[in-house]
């Protein structure tokens, strides 16, 4: 079965950097569009990045030119490289990918604040 895990957030000041990874097991990783989402509490989640299986890349204009998502196929690893941090990026992340059906990871907590 597919599974996410992700990893790499925590607290940073403002202007602050992060990388989140996301391990992804039981499933072809090449063959898979990888996807980054977040979510703060009282809000829907939202898209933030996406890579695809040739490796180009899209960004939610909240994050693009700060953002920078990226993948390591021999290793099944996703990453998300989050520069110039700002309190509203505060959310739970999460790693997405979909065939049939939608799988998530089960988040990782990015607090920015001073």
């Amino acid at each position: 079965q597919v599974q996410l895990v992700e990893s790499g957030g925590g607290l940073v000041q403002p202007g602050g950097s992060l990388r989140l990874s996301c391990a992804a097991s039981g499933l072809v990783f090449s063959a898979y569009t990888m996807g980054w989402y977040r979510q703060a509490p009282g809000k829907q989640r939202e898209w933030v990045a996406q890579i695809s299986r040739s490796g180009s890349t899209n960004y939610a204009d909240s994050v693009k030119g700060r953002f920078t998502i990226s993948r390591d196929n021999e290793n099944n690893l996703v990453y998300l490289k989050m520069n110039g941090l700002r309190p509203e990026d505060t959310a739970v992340y999460y790693c997405r990918t979909q065939d049939n059906r939608v799988y998530w990871g089960q988040g990782t907590q990015v607090t920015v604040s001073s």
